[in-house]
């Protein structure tokens, strides 16, 4: 088959990328092939096709792969030149549902290297199929795994491993680190390109605003909260939420060390070069106001021809971040608990409620609720919960243990089963990944085992960027 490439990002914004071709993968093998996205996408795929294009064996006809200029504070220091260092955008797909990216990642050097080799290993790649798709599946805006391709190459890190290539969904991949490469280098008329791309690609409506800049800030802020949001109810933990990593469409993008919290502990940190907690669970709700700041300051000249002005009005969006988010963690944690509507005291129940679950698991907990005898054993300590429970049953009402069963999933990406999963992988054998996934795309399925917390001695969990 032709895949209708369109690349309206390489048409529109000329200067903010470089045309380079992927790495050739020597010998291409399939690993896994998400058919329900590519009918999505209209991609009537052979197994032939999606192991050649999309591994870099071969371009797929009308492909015109680019790599992005993007800069990003990285654990808070700015970095000013970052760009797409091992990823390749193929072109755009344009389907009823709007229109995406695809881009390969793991798919060789670009000038944006910074001395990497470009390279990705295949346990990394299939961490993101499996946590991508498993956000998919809840519901949580996410780019989204098209296939996963072993290049036949092996590559170092600490060790020697099998090399792989990922295929990317994505509604853009514009980066708030996308507007901070070009306000640091002084472009002003780049900064007002890409913003007017992002409107028009994304948020269409902000056309006809009266500010459509000051829109776009505001519509941005919204989609991240909501977000972060929703990565606070499901314990997740991205790991690395540099400006880089942040996207313009509301999307959760690149999954390197993130991980799900089991114990609930809000300072908990999986990532092995996190060493200060910068993107501890709790923190990062507070990363989410610095990091659409660092947007807000690269907009700034578009809000107001009086830079004083600009400013004040730029305070005045970024001063009401905290309350917004505030106010979509209580509608996620309403539905978590199965309230019907909204009460003046369903704030304090649910700050209540982080109180006397600290050290039980985060994602059993709220979906044993309604059941004490399975609920208790998750507890060392149950005298909080006991207080607690009274109060929630009154809110809460009758049938409540349906809506929490629709609200929670009992299946997540627990992290031994991740690795387990990923360790079989790296030495050829895919059955314990295609079995995993096929539980977190049925995640509100009780599918045991994968309903369990880590087994005694699986020892403190530590992630990795992959790079």
């Amino acid at each position: 088959m032709t895949i209708a490439f369109d690349h309206s990002y390489a048409r529109d914004l000329p200067g903010t990328y470089l045309r380079v071709a992927p790495d050739v993968a020597p010998a291409p093998r399939l690993l896994v092939l998400n058919r329900t996205l590519a009918d999505d996408l209209g991609l009537s795929l052979t197994d032939a096709e999606a192991a050649a294009w999309f591994s870099g064996a071969e371009l797929p006809p009308g492909a015109d792969p680019i790599a992005q200029a993007y800069a990003g504070h990285q654990f808070g220091g700015f970095s000013p030149q970052l760009g797409d260092g091992r990823a390749h955008l193929l072109g755009e797909v344009v389907t009823a549902q709007g229109r995406f990216d695809i881009q390969l990642k793991g798919s060789g050097r670009t000038p944006f290297s910074r001395g990497g080799d470009g390279k990705a290993a295949i346990g990394p790649m299939l961490r993101e199929y499996l946590i991508s798709e498993f956000m998919a599946a809840v519901g949580v805006p996410t780019t989204r795994s098209l296939a996963v391709v072993a290049t036949g190459q092996e590559i170092w890190r600490e060790t020697k491993l099998p090399g792989a290539v990922l295929a990317r969904v994505a509604a853009s991949h514009l980066r708030v680190g996308t507007f901070q490469f070009f306000a640091a280098r002084g472009e002003g008329d780049k900064v007002k390109a890409l913003a007017d791309y992002a409107i028009a690609r994304h948020y269409p409506d902000l056309a006809q605003a009266e500010n459509p800049y000051l829109a776009l800030l505001d519509a941005v802020i919204g989609r991240q909260a909501r977000l972060i949001a929703d990565w606070m109810g499901l314990g997740f933990i991205h790991g690395v939420m540099n400006t880089d990593n942040m996207a313009i469409s509301g999307e959760t993008i690149d999954y390197g060390p993130c991980a799900f919290m089991e114990a609930y502990a809000p300072g908990t940190v999986f990532s092995s070069i996190d060493h200060q907690g910068r993107y501890a669970y709790a923190n990062q709700p507070l990363i989410l106001g610095w990091n659409l700041a660092r947007l807000a300051e690269t907009l700034v000249p578009l809000f107001d021809p009086s830079q004083d002005k600009a400013i004040e009005i730029a305070n005045d969006r970024l001063t009401g971040i905290a309350p917004r988010y505030r106010a979509e963690w209580l509608t996620v944690m309403r539905r978590k608990l199965g309230l019907v509507g909204e009460d003046d005291g369903d704030a304090q129940l649910a700050d209540d409620l982080m109180e006397a679950i600290q050290g039980s698991d985060w994602t059993l907990t709220f979906r044993r609720l309604a059941d004490e005898a399975t609920l208790r054993p998750l507890f060392d300590d149950f005298k909080k919960m006991e207080a607690w429970l009274p109060r929630w049953r009154a809110r809460a009402g009758d049938g409540v243990a349906e809506r929490l069963a629709q609200a929670n999933p009992a299946v997540i990406p627990r992290n031994h089963k991740v690795e387990e999963a990923l360790t079989a992988a790296t030495d050829g054998d895919m059955a314990p990944f295609h079995a995993l996934l096929a539980a977190i795309q049925q995640p509100f399925t009780e599918t045991e085992p994968y309903t369990l917390p880590a087994p005694t001695g699986f020892g403190q969990y530590v992630t990795f960027c992959g790079t």
